[in-house]
């Protein structure tokens, strides 16, 4: 039987069986709503729809609103750094080009959602999603899912998902919103209005942030810019008790300043050079709850495309590169409660993706690929403390053929939550993207790359919750791995007629490792959280010359210390520590990069009811340090604002 003919089936299966839950899609604004509300209890991303994170066998870690509120970051990637087994690099200041790996995975097999919706750029060589315009704005949580999770979310979920929630809809009128200002010039200003009436609730909000910056090319004098605006918007409409229309939207608008190799020594250098970057993000949506609740179904369109510019203005001609990418999704989800401790989540997906590229005024290179999925995922509660999940996916890519995934995962505790131990086993696959297959460089016979990995681990709560201690073991193994290959006369083999080089499967890389959290809760005022990430992740290509050395950029040691106290007359007071061991930079290992310690300073002070001024400092020590080599990274900086809510 084919996998998507178990589809078919399981509706009818589902109506059949009686249930008592009735949560919600990860895609659905009901669903983004229970989360945003439930604090660090209820996550999206494991299971496609709001669940219990004590049901949740995989590794998961919930930055929920107050988080984000308390720490003050201004881009998503300086919170994602704090979170365990995460990575992030970035060639220079906020808004340049920003990479997040997830226990040791390329930046490009990470899944990037917001709000549910799966973003990444068809026109980018790796096909991933650049961080570096993603602001924090009016983002309200972040769920970040580490290991491979294909089977619900598909191509490119090989080291994890980071899942990004705006601001939902509300029961009543509610208003967020802060201005701030700092050093370099730097300024932002965001707003959110969210409400109901009737049958229609809806949650509008936008911005702007500018910054002077830093210099890109690290011994540079020159400082490198960014502006970005953003609007996010949901709407639900409720047709029935049991039938809702989302509709939804997400938009970004930047310019960042760069620095290049300008002539005659074509060495990397102070440059006008900038970028322009534009992306959009739609959704439509129909959800239906079936026999009382027991099958709840949806139906989706969404459409994300994403434009970039590069442009020299001292050269000629002006504008370098120029390129779009465009996705668009049909799907369908359904969710089964099939008995009170059995329920299924199933789907089909249609993704076609486009692209299009030109450097220099020259060619425009062309691409077009479709892919069909189909999945199904089976969780059993048999005894209290105990679930089971499993599941498969199948894709058919109209391209490279087709991609099987299995995933399990288990989650026990015998005392009431006090201890959980968890364990899960998943499977990847990353397929080539547009650029690999159809560019000028492109080999259209590339399969996906596949990883395989597990992870086990334990989670201690002790003292009513004051104390909270996790370890997890990881390690994944990733094959047929799509590498660039120069090509050199005589051109044979997979080299014939392509004198430039093309695409080819032969990397393998192994990466393990241990995650370790504590969170400490001494008094009702008093929080301390710290993590710390080991990461072993090697080269395994065999027959190369870089086998068995070190993966450029993933340092074996992170550390992140978070600390907040709120005195007695109502000011908050925090730290966070960041510490990151050495790593290299190149495959090669021949050139270091050295680990470094960042130290931020925070406050806050509520004013009334409905108003809070707020300051903090970043590198408060003014760490000199590079994620990669030669693109500097922002000293010593102090900011300060104001916050509303109503």
């Amino acid at each position: 039987m084919k996998p998507y003919s178990y589809l078919i089936l399981l509706p009818c299966v589902a109506a059949a069986a009686p249930a008592f839950a009735f949560d919600q899609s990860a895609q659905s604004t009901a669903g983004l709503t229970q989360a945003a509300e439930a604090g660090r209890d209820i996550v999206v991303t494991a299971n496609r729809e709001a669940r219990p994170i004590a049901t949740v066998g995989q590794a998961v870690t919930v930055l929920d609103s107050e988080t984000i509120t308390h720490r003050q970051a201004s881009v998503v990637s300086d919170l994602l750094r704090q979170t365990p087994g995460v990575v992030v690099t970035r060639n220079g200041g906020p808004g340049t080009t920003t990479s997040v790996n997830i226990r040791g995975a390329d930046s490009d097999q990470t899944v990037a959602l917001i709000d549910g919706i799966k973003l990444n750029d068809p026109s980018s060589p790796g096909g991933g999603f650049n961080f570096g315009n993603l602001l924090i704005g009016n983002i309200t949580r972040i769920e970040v899912l580490r290991g491979a999770q294909s089977v619900l979310w598909g191509s490119q979920a090989i080291g994890g998902v980071v899942n990004l929630i705006t601001r939902q809809p509300t029961e009543t009128l509610a208003v967020n919103a802060r201005a701030e200002g700092g050093w370099h010039d730097t300024g932002q200003v965001f707003a959110n209005i969210s409400g109901k009436s009737g049958p229609v609730s809806a949650s509008l909000g936008g911005g702007y942030y500018t910054t002077d910056g830093v210099s890109t090319y690290a011994p540079g004098t020159e400082r490198d810019g960014f502006r970005n605006y953003a609007a996010n918007g949901s709407l639900g409409i409720a047709l029935a008790p049991n039938v809702s229309v989302d509709l939804r939207g997400f938009y970004m608008n930047g310019r960042t300043d760069i620095d290049g190799f300008p002539a005659p020594a074509f060495s990397f250098g102070d440059t006008r050079e900038y970028g322009k970057s534009e992306q959009w993000l739609g959704y439509a949506g129909l959800n239906a709850a079936l026999f009382e609740g027991k099958l709840r179904n949806r139906f989706g369109y969404a459409r994300t495309q994403t434009n970039r510019r590069n442009f020299d203005p001292d050269g000629v001609p002006t504008e370098t590169f120029a390129a779009k990418g465009r996705n668009e999704r049909l799907e369908y989800q359904g969710v089964a409660d099939l008995t009170s401790a059995v329920f299924a989540t199933f789907g089909a997906e249609r993704e076609v993706s486009r692209f299009s590229t030109s450097s220099y005024g020259g060619p425009v290179g062309r691409g077009r690929a479709r892919i069909f999925s189909v999945y199904g995922q089976l969780a059993v509660t048999p005894i209290a403390g105990l679930t089971a999940t499993g599941g498969v996916r199948h894709d058919d890519h109209n391209v490279f053929g087709g991609a099987t995934t299995f995933s399990g995962s288990g989650v026990y505790s015998p005392n009431d939550g006090a201890t959980a131990f968890r364990a899960s086993y998943s499977e990847g696959f990353k397929a080539p993207t547009l650029y690999q297959l159809q560019s000028e460089y492109g080999n259209t016979a590339l399969d996906p790359e596949r990883s395989r990995g597990w992870d086990a681990g334990v989670t201690q709560r002790a003292l009513g919750g004051k104390v909270e201690a996790s370890a997890t073991y990881f390690r994944r193994t990733s094959r047929d791995l799509i590498t660039f290959v120069s090509c050199d006369s005589p051109l044979t083999g997979i080299c014939t007629g392509r004198a430039d080089g093309t695409y080819d499967n032969i990397a393998k890389t192994r990466a393990q490792g241990v995650e370790f959290s504590l969170l400490l809760r001494p008094v009702e005022a008093f929080t301390v959280s710290a993590s710390y990430t080991y990461l072993d992740a090697v080269n395994r290509s065999e027959g190369t010359s870089n086998f068995g050395r070190d993966l450029p950029r993933r340092p074996g040691d992170s550390v992140t210390v978070n600390a907040d106290y709120r005195w007695p007359f109502g000011l908050t007071t925090g730290a966070t520590i960041t510490a990151i061991g050495d790593s290299f930079d190149n495959a090669s290992n021949a050139r270091r990069l050295d680990g470094y310690v960042v130290a931020d300073v925070r406050a806050s002070f509520p004013v009334g009811e409905h108003v809070e001024v707020y300051g903090r400092i970043e590198n408060a020590f003014n760490a000199r340090y590079q994620t990669i080599y030669q693109y500097g990274q922002p000293g010593r900086g102090a900011f300060g604002g104001v916050r509303l809510t109503y």
